[in-house]
C-alpha cells in the first residue's frame, strides 16, 4: 500500500479547497491514499467514485467523503469531463466540540467502523444547505484574505456538523461508552495537543508522555508519520503562527514571541530566518508592500 501513498503537507497546508477540472488536469486520478480526509461536491458532470470497497457515480449536486487512509480512485463515465470541488483537510485540528460530544475525529473513525455512508445525494444535501458551505469555501480561496483559515475552518465545522447530523437521522448512536475513549493521544492526532501548547514550554519527552510511549519509540514513529523530527514541528508550527501576527497585526516582535511560544525575541528572529530565509521585519514588510501595490487597495 505504501505505494499508492499521497503526501500531504499538514504542516503549511492543513486545509486545501480547489476546484478540479477533468478537462484541465491529469485524469483519471489513480488509487492512493493519504492522512488528509478528502471531500467531493461534483459541480459539473459525473464520475466514477472507488473507495476501498465500494464504488458509485456522483452525479451533479452530490458529495462523496473519503475518510483518512481510505484508498480511493475517480474515474470517467462518459466522453464529458467532470469538473467538482475538493476539501482536503486534517480532521485532527478541528477540535472544538460540545462538552457533551466526542471530537469529531473520534465520531469520523466510529462513522468509517460502522460503515455509515459516504455518498450523500443532491436532494438531502440541498435540504441540509451543503451547496451554500461548498460555495462559501470556494469563494475564500481566491484571495489570502484576513481571517481566511478562520472563515474555512468555521465552513468546514458547519459541512462535519451537517454530515454527522445525516448519520444520526439514519440510525447512529453515539453513546456515553463511546465519548469516554475519545480523550487518548496518538501518533495520528497527537499534533492537536501540540496545536494547543504552542505558547507553552513544550518538551517532547513530556508530549512522549501523552501518547503513552519512550521518548525514543515516540521519536521514531513521530519521524515516520510526519517526516520530521517532532521539535522541527514544533519549530516550523510556530513559525507559521508568527506569520499571521505579522500579516495582520501590529505588535512587536517581543510579544509575537511570547504568544508563539519562543524563548526570547532572538531566538524567535533565528527560527524565523532559517525556515523563512528572511527576518521577521523583513517579512511584514515585504508583505505589506504586496498588499499596498495590489489592486484592490489602490485608490
Amino acid at each position: 500500500m505504501s505505494g499508492l501513498f499521497e503526501k500531504s503537507d499538514s504542516l503549511n497546508t492543513p486545509i486545501e479547497c480547489f476546484v478540479f477540472d477533468a478537462g484541465k488536469n491529469v485524469f483519471p486520478v489513480k488509487p492512493h491514499w493519504h492522512y488528509f480526509a478528502e471531500f467531493i461536491y461534483m459541480l459539473e458532470g459525473q464520475a466514477e467514485m472507488h473507495c476501498n470497497d465500494f464504488s458509485c457515480t456522483l452525479h451533479k449536486g452530490e458529495m462523496m467523503i473519503f475518510h483518512p487512509s481510505a484508498v480511493h480512485a475517480i474515474y470517467p463515465v462518459d466522453d464529458k469531463m467532470p469538473r467538482y470541488a475538493v476539501l482536503k483537510f486534517d480532521i485532527n485540528r478541528f477540535t472544538h466540540t460540545p462538552a457533551y460530544a466526542p471530537k469529531l475525529r473520534s465520531i469520523f473513525q466510529y462513522a468509517e467502523k460502522s460503515d455509515m455512508k459516504i455518498r450523500f445525494e443532491s436532494e438531502e444535501l440541498e435540504k441540509a444547505e451543503c451547496g451554500r458551505i461548498w460555495a462559501a469555501c470556494l469563494s475564500e480561496i481566491t484571495d489570502y484574505k484576513y481571517g481566511r483559515d478562520l472563515v474555512l475552518q468555521a465552513n468546514i465545522y458547519e459541512l462535519l456538523m451537517k454530515i454527522i447530523r445525516l448519520w444520526l437521522d439514519d440510525g447512529m448512536v453515539i453513546d456515553g461508552q463511546f465519548i469516554s475513549q475519545t480523550e487518548d493521544y496518538t501518533i495520528e492526532n497527537i499534533t492537536e495537543y501540540i496545536d494547543f501548547s504552542l505558547s507553552e514550554n513544550l518538551r517532547v519527552v513530556d508530549i512522549a508522555e501523552q501518547c503513552g510511549l519512550s521518548y525514543s519509540c515516540f521519536a521514531k514513529k513521530f519521524r515516520e508519520r510526519y517526516g520530521i523530527s517532532c521539535k522541527q514541528y514544533i519549530e516550523k508550527m510556530r513559525v507559521y503562527k508568527a506569520e499571521e501576527f505579522l500579516m495582520f497585526t501590529d505588535f512587536d516582535l517581543n510579544y509575537i514571541s511570547q504568544e508563539t511560544g519562543f524563548s526570547d525575541c532572538s531566538h524567535f528572529i533565528k527560527n524565523f530566518k532559517r525556515y523563512k530565509g528572511v527576518t521577521p521585519k523583513q517579512f511584514r514588510s515585504s508583505r505589506r508592500k504586496k498588499r499596498i501595490q495590489s489592486p484592490k487597495y489602490r485608490t
